[in-house]
């Protein structure tokens, strides 16, 4: 929001939440209905065009995000350093409202406007004459519109809402309120308006128009740089011809600079243009892949997952993962990425953070869980292959999601240590359980995680129970004696310790108000409205953490899972070992030292 709000701020559909696409669905019937009943001389490809276009311009987008987060997440090329954050991301969730309005305006154009519609594919003059008008009267009129904007009172009221953003994403740039965007769409619409009313109009010239539009607002905010200096060389006068994204980054940071829409050749004009566009330009080129103190190796859970993917959707990777309604429109998509995976895919970097001294990144996987089952070898391979790539890039200490024992057998040389954050998981789950705790009942999948919490229980003299004999065999052949350990008949414990395996039937065992906490990455399935439930073991970041925009898996915002937490906290302190296969660090030590560094338990129930 600006810094003092004007008329016509906001979106008039924004009451209208989720929801806001039916103000489209009229013009969209009325335009196949039309197609559908008219013949085929009397049919208008341009109306019922409107609506791929319009997905077009949403998938292009969030290509330009996907790559944009990816590329500035491994630090090559990236113009600021920043950070991005989660009131960022909740300013730009809207960045589809300027879609939405353009293709209103399409449809009410198409039929209010003489020629706008039956335009042929392709029609030479009038892609020249956009071409034209664009660089001329479009600059021109942007630049001064732009400078305007810049004024304390318009500033104040309307633009302060996009500079609000000084590190910039793609979608960045169309993230201004209703009024402006009414005045670019009038700006924009002039090379449009004239070769209709020239008779020069193309499906070629209208929406490719606007595809140039967006392609070149993405580059520009993107915070890489990419445009090589082999092409200034070959043709010096395009840097008054074309700008570069650092070109337009300066004016995010320095606000007063760069005013030009695409072209630069106005701010040589009347000399606004920055002085340090060319080093910024130089030093962007030249910047290397950034180095990692600490990996955080993840991959998919749910199919889902790849929409709230840190560089999936951003406006869902910022909030808890939820399901929305209109995902299942997007199951062809879910379904081809999972195929997609199956047969081809390595780990990329998805995330950075920074930290005190260190710098973080996190690698994904390209697996969902469900192909762990059946995929072992492969996925295997590629977490020995990103295990070899940190060592190869210096990272000083890496954090796995999955025990890598046979990794450090088989390449013992290896200086990167691997911590699968184990202990950390057993210290949140015992410090999660109420103080004046008694007995408590263990269910799920036995790992050395439910071990470990067995065993640190008993010690504690807290009576453990479990629902079968044999889990308490084995739980009583790893705590000692054992006498701390029973076999539950009546199920009156009201804290329930779970890992992966919970039934619903087991939990309709459970007396009323029972506390469910869980052991393992996965929550348990609700299936009582009576009981409470909490958060898979993590921890609250400190603020000093940056970059922090995404949540991971069903975690609240600022949480991180304490296998992540585990392994940023082993590189603070220096812990030269290793914590993997059947090895874990002393639970205290490790709980001790989170709180030390800023992180506190995310002690709410889900």
């Amino acid at each position: 929001m600006a810094s003092k709000p004007g008329v016509l701020t906001d979106w008039p559909w924004t009451p209208l939440g989720s929801f806001k696409y039916v103000v489209l669905a009229p013009w969209v019937v009325h335009s196949v209905y039309l197609f559908a009943t008219k013949n085929e001389s009397e049919r208008d490809n341009v109306s019922i065009l409107v609506l791929p276009f319009l997905l077009w311009r949403a998938i292009h987008n969030q290509i330009w995000t996907s790559i944009s987060r990816h590329r500035t997440a491994k630090g090559s090329n990236r113009i600021v350093d920043k950070s991005i954050d989660f009131e960022q991301v909740d300013r730009e969730s809207n960045w589809d409202d300027q879609i939405l309005f353009n293709g209103l305006l399409f449809y009410i154009g198409n039929i209010i406007v003489p020629g706008a519609s039956h335009l042929p594919i392709w029609r030479t003059d009038g892609v020249v004459l956009t071409a034209l008008i664009h660089a001329g009267p479009v600059e021109f009129l942007y630049y001064w519109l732009h400078r305007a904007l810049h004024h304390h009172y318009l500033y104040s009221r309307y633009h302060s809402h996009h500079h609000s953003s000084i590190v910039t994403e793609p979608i960045t740039s169309v993230i201004h309120p209703f009024a402006e965007h009414m005045s670019y769409f009038l700006l924009f619409a002039i090379p449009m308006v004239t070769t209709v009313l020239t008779g020069t109009s193309s499906l070629a010239s209208m929406f490719g128009y606007i595809t140039y539009i967006d392609l070149m607002n993405n580059m520009g905010h993107c915070n890489f740089e990419l445009i090589p200096k082999w092409l200034f060389s070959i043709f010096p006068p395009l840097k008054y011809m074309m700008y570069t994204p650092s070109y337009h980054s300066l004016h995010h940071t320095q606000f007063r600079t760069n005013y030009s829409l695409f072209m630069p050749f106005y701010d040589y004009v009347y000399g606004t243009m920055d002085k340090s566009t060319d080093a910024l330009y130089e030093k962007s080129l030249d910047r290397e892949e950034e180095s990692a103190s600490v990996v955080h190796l993840t991959h998919l859970t749910t199919p889902e997952s790849i929409y709230h993917h840190p560089i999936g959707f951003a406006s869902f990777a910022s909030k808890p993962q939820k399901s929305k309604w209109y995902l299942w429109l997007m199951w062809p998509v879910t379904f081809w990425s999972m195929f997609m995976t199956c047969i081809h895919g390595r780990t990329f970097v998805a995330e950075r953070n920074a930290f005190e001294k260190l710098k973080l990144q996190s690698w994904a996987i390209p697996r969902y869980t469900i192909q762990f089952l059946f995929q072992r070898e492969a996925i295997s391979g590629l977490i020995e292959q990103a295990i070899i790539e940190a060592e190869a890039r210096g990272t000083k200490g890496e954090e796995i999601n999955r025990n890598g024992e046979v990794y450090i057998q088989r390449y013992p040389q290896l200086k990167v240590k691997v911590v699968d954050g184990s202990s950390l998981v057993v210290a949140v789950v015992l410090n999660s359980i109420p103080k004046g705790t008694t007995q408590v009942l263990l269910r799920g999948s036995l790992s050395k995680v439910a071990y470990s919490i067995a065993s640190a229980l008993c010690q504690r003299g807290i009576q453990v129970s479990t629902f079968y004999k044999i889990e308490y065999e084995r739980l009583k052949l790893s705590t000692g004696d054992g006498s701390d350990l029973v076999l539950s008949r009546s199920y009156s414990e009201k804290v329930w310790l779970v890992g992966d395996g919970l039934s619903e039937e087991e939990q309709q065992k459970a007396p009323k108000g029972t506390l469910f906490i869980p052991y393992s990455q996965f929550p348990p399935k609700k299936a009582r409205n009576d009981c409470l439930y909490h958060h898979t073991p993590a921890m609250v970041a400190p603020s000093s953490l940056e970059n922090l925009n995404s949540c991971e898996n069903w975690l609240p915002r600022r949480a991180m899972s304490a296998s992540r937490v585990a392994g940023i906290v082993h590189a603070l302190e220096g812990w030269n070992v290793n914590e993997c296969g059947q090895k874990m660090f002393d639970v205290e030590q490790v709980w001790e030292a989170c709180l030390k560094h800023g992180f506190r338990p995310l002690m709410t129930p889900n």
